[in-house]
């Protein structure tokens, strides 16, 4: 059986590699989830519901509920991890770097949702009604970086680029906000991006 090289080595993971792979995700993103609730973070949408997507990026829903706009920034990161972890140790088991992405993934949350992040983004950018994400969403966008990580693995590189082009111009488009601009705001935020956002 042919396989491809880009995501097979010569210490290929075996099928109980894999088994405790997913026994780790579980365990991390319930770590996740718990360290979430100890930083005071709400466990589902303080409205009552669950709801599977929010289109309303003003909602205060938005960033509570299972996915939203932007999802598409957190598939973007499985995309970066990928193509990171297959640069640094492209000869690691693909289970290793997903359990490596996974690990940046959830201490990239963690650090969104601490009270200088939340702070940060209030005063830098239009998100000014912005407490942290919900315990759900939280740990939904881990999940979402792990599809992406996924897609990364099996997609030929110039369709994962394109995609993730595609992704950042439409968010762009129709929320005024994207990956790129977030890390933009967060690191040196300007007024006129701030102003464009708001619809100023």
């Amino acid at each position: 059986m042919v396989t491809s090289s880009r995501f097979t080595s010569a210490s290929s993971p075996a099928t109980w590699n894999w088994g405790r792979a997913f026994i780790i995700i579980v365990v991390v993103m319930a770590a996740q989830a718990i360290a979430l609730y100890m930083m005071g973070r709400q466990p589902i949408c303080e409205c009552g519901t669950i709801r599977l997507f929010v289109n309303e990026v003003n909602s205060n829903e938005n960033s509570q509920q299972l996915f939203d706009w932007y999802t598409l920034s957190h598939i973007i990161h499985g995309f970066i991890f990928y193509a990171l972890f297959w640069l640094i140790a492209p000869k690691a088991p693909l289970h290793m770097r997903l359990l490596l992405a996974l690990g940046l993934e959830v201490a990239w949350e963690l650090l969104e949702n601490s009270n200088f992040i939340i702070d940060r983004y209030r005063a830098n950018t239009s998100s000014v009604d912005y407490y942290g994400d919900s315990i759900l969403n939280s740990v939904f966008d881990t999940l979402s970086m792990a599809i992406g990580f996924f897609l990364a693995s099996r997609l030929p590189i110039l369709v994962i680029i394109a995609t993730a082009v595609f992704f950042e111009i439409l968010a762009l488009i129709v929320i005024r906000d994207n990956l790129i601009l977030n890390v933009i705001m967060l690191l040196h935020p300007f007024d006129f991006i701030r102003q464009w956002q708001s619809g100023s």
